[in-house]
């Protein structure tokens, strides 16, 4: 294919695959936090 051999297209390609990590990250830590529920942190006076 001669449009992966522009640099345009690594560029694009790249960027789809960080927000895709960045997705999966981001998921992986609301199903934590929604899994434990939030911790209220504890009051010391």
């Amino acid at each position: 294919m001669a449009l992966l051999h522009t640099d345009g297209a690594w560029i694009v390609i790249g960027v789809s695959v960080l927000f895709i990590v960045a997705g999966l990250v981001l998921h992986r830590v609301f199903v934590n936090v929604l899994k434990n529920g939030s911790q209220e942190p504890s009051q010391h006076d």
